[in-house]
């Protein structure tokens, strides 16, 4: 590659196409005709009166009966509309997320069944410090990835692989969407409503995501140049670590314990590595021109750390042939060091997870690229 034209006429198509064939599988393409959208919560004077409060059903299909998601949306008061946004996905239900009793239960998925998460589990995610992104200007929107499609291996029974396999045949495809690829169709559904919304900036909409749902938002990132800026917090295998390292997680561990996440082509390469016709460095550069960050933790050795940054650093070169400053770092930073050009990178310490000092080194991220001077 020598020139933009051919990156953006060729070769990003090709690698598209790649990734979608022999590793995440082809999701239907663009917003459903009948999907709609349902206010059914607003108050602008939620948490004390510091934050707009929005939840919003997203009828994928249009029909109540059908496969839905509830995203719930907080906005910060103190700031002039629109606002820039952090958008992701959660693990355990938006009850979950904040213990304010106005958000609805819905039914989560455990072991295989559905079931009524009890009064008691509000707020026990403690993983979006909503108050704190708040303050920091920034609203937050989010939905439970379960309710796109449950995380277990006869997943595509359920959600909206239920209605929309049917539009590859009767039989699933090798190259058919796995849950990943689902819920980064999600995501895009989600922006679909953003953009709706005059209260939110859609022009700077943040994807991010933790572990599997890192992987999901780099994949959501890639395809949709809608979003703004893409997060990806401890992505490992199949997300931003490079496979071809073997290191921690590899192909073969990821496609034997989670079979339902990528399409069936890339069991292919389980312990084939070197076989694979690309790797996710690829993945990241995508994204490129637009901001992407990618942050590990040293005690989380099963994600590669090291593949992570090492896959950063290769996307470096499109970066640089777009007109970006790219990856600032010939090395590995140290601990808690961030370096934040186009491409952001950090390796903190502690274990798997997404913390709160993440969480600021992803606001000073978003600050940054979008000329923002910082807390307000």
């Amino acid at each position: 590659m020598t020139t933009p034209e051919i990156w953006w006429g060729k070769r990003r198509p090709e690698i598209l196409d790649l990734l979608r064939t022999h590793m995440y599988g082809r999701a239907p393409i663009g917003k459903p005709k009948e999907m709609t959208f349902e206010v059914f919560d607003l108050d602008r004077n939620a948490l004390g009166g510091k934050a707009t409060r929005k939840q919003v059903r997203i009828l994928f299909t249009g029909k109540p009966d059908g496969p839905s998601m509830d995203l719930l949306i907080y906005l910060p008061n103190h700031v002039q509309r629109p606002v820039p946004v952090f958008l992701l996905l959660n693990f355990f239900g938006n009850h979950a997320v904040h213990s304010d009793p106005a958000i609805r239960i819905k039914p989560i998925w455990l072991k295989g069944q559905q079931v009524m998460p009890p009064e008691d589990s509000r707020g026990r995610d403690t993983s979006i410090p909503v108050e704190k992104i708040i303050a920091r200007g920034y609203g937050v929107a989010t939905a439970y990835y379960g309710d796109i499609a449950p995380d277990f291996p006869d997943s595509f029974q359920h959600g909206v692989f239920a209605v929309f396999d049917k539009l590859f045949g009767e039989k699933r495809p090798p190259d058919g969407w796995g849950a990943i690829s689902a819920w980064a169709w999600g995501l895009s559904r989600a922006m679909d409503y953003l953009e709706t919304d005059a209260d939110i900036d859609a022009k700077r909409v943040v994807v991010l995501g933790h572990s599997r749902l890192g992987k999901t938002a780099l994949w959501a990132g890639a395809q949709g140049e809608r979003f703004a800026i893409v997060i990806s917090n401890n992505s490992g295998c199949g997300g931003a670590a490079l496979s071809r390292r073997r290191y921690g997680e590899t192909v073969a561990l990821i496609n034997k314990a989670f079979p339902h996440w990528f399409c069936e082509n890339f069991k292919r390469y389980n312990d084939r590595e070197d076989e694979m016709p690309f790797d996710q460095h690829m993945l990241i550069a995508l994204i490129a021109p637009r901001p992407v960050y990618v942050a590990s933790a040293d005690e989380d050795l099963w994600a590669d750390p090291r593949g992570e940054f090492l896959a950063a650093k290769a996307a470096d070169p499109v970066y640089k042939l777009l007109g970006t400053e790219g990856l600032p770092a010939q090395d590995m930073p140290p601990l808690n060091r961030p370096v934040m050009g186009t491409i952001g990178y950090h390796i903190r310490s502690g274990k798997h997870a997404l913390t709160e000092y993440d969480w600021e080194r992803y606001m000073d991220f978003a600050d940054k690229h979008f000329k923002r001077k910082g807390k307000p």
